[in-house]
């Protein structure tokens, strides 16, 4: 398949696919990255969660799943990984058979656009950064290069001064004072998600307690109710029960009652049904 917005979707539309599906494989089709280091992808990879998706597509995560698995097996191959942890999200690639005649280790011609699994290791940073005290990242030329990078590493969903604060921290306590830029790249694609836990100070005042929210509160014991582990089943159950509409119907009703993101109304209803009786725990 040419690695081209044309050449995609042409085989997209000629695919025997479901309505929704088409629309899904557009959808990632517009994340692609068409070059390396945009983003912090590889050429030809796009890079989504699952509930994004999901909500893009306004269905269930276990309808989006189908979908992904209705595009997986037609001719478009899309295939799905996660390489930077749990809570990082999904890199995808459609793959298709265009090329599967080719002899292996046959060096490519200077046209050829085809998809490549290879990982080139290319960055889009270059120079060098001084490490400064109390640096502003907006105020420099790294912070839409961070902004950009992280979207598919599993510092994804930290803010952009918090990896600037982290990066100049690593490095003061090292002795560095000016190091290349690729450095900060080298920083955000190993990073851990757990902090170091610190000691309180001793003079720091007790913070104290605030009445929960009697509706957070609500909100919170229906989601308890259904452990969400087992949201899968749970929503097929309740939807062989009650049927797909009366589902989403539910869970419009609980975002509209509490204005909860989805997911969250998707695992209320869930605990609602089980303190009703209506579906096992």
């Amino acid at each position: 398949m040419e690695l081209t917005t044309g050449a995609i979707l042409r085989r997209i539309t000629e695919t025997p696919l479901s309505t929704a599906a088409h629309k899904l494989a557009t959808i990632i089709l517009d994340g692609i990255a068409w070059k390396d280091g945009y983003n912090g992808l590889e050429r030809g990879t796009a890079a989504f969660t699952l509930a994004h998706l999901a909500e893009k597509m306004g269905v269930s995560r276990q309808h989006l799943t189908a979908l992904l698995a209705e595009i997986a097996s037609s001719r478009l191959a899309l295939v799905r990984w996660k390489p930077n942890g749990k809570f990082a999200p999904w890199l995808f690639r459609f793959g298709g058979n265009s090329n599967a005649d080719t002899p292996p280790y046959v060096v490519s011609a200077s046209g050829d656009t085809s998809l490549s699994r290879e990982n080139k290791n290319k960055t889009i940073f270059a120079g060098r950064i001084e490490i400064a005290d109390g640096t502003n990242v907006y105020r420099t030329p790294w912070a839409e290069l961070i902004k950009a990078s992280k979207a598919s590493l599993a510092c994804w969903n930290v803010d952009t001064q918090v990896i600037w604060d982290r990066f100049l921290a690593f490095n003061r306590v090292r002795g560095n004072a000016r190091v290349p830029a690729g450095f900060l790249l080298g920083f955000m694609r190993r990073w851990r998600t757990s902090s170091p836990i610190t000691a309180p100070s001793p003079s720091a005042a007790p913070v104290p307690q605030h009445t929960a929210d009697p509706k957070a509160q609500e909100l919170h014991d229906h989601i308890r109710a259904a452990p969400s582990s087992n949201r899968q089943f749970h929503a097929s159950d309740l939807c062989r029960l009650i049927g797909q509409p009366a589902y989403e119907a539910r869970v419009r009703a609980i975002v509209y009652q509490f204005g909860c993101p989805r997911f969250a109304a998707i695992l209320a209803v869930h605990g609602r049904a089980v303190l009703a009786g209506e579906i096992p725990r």
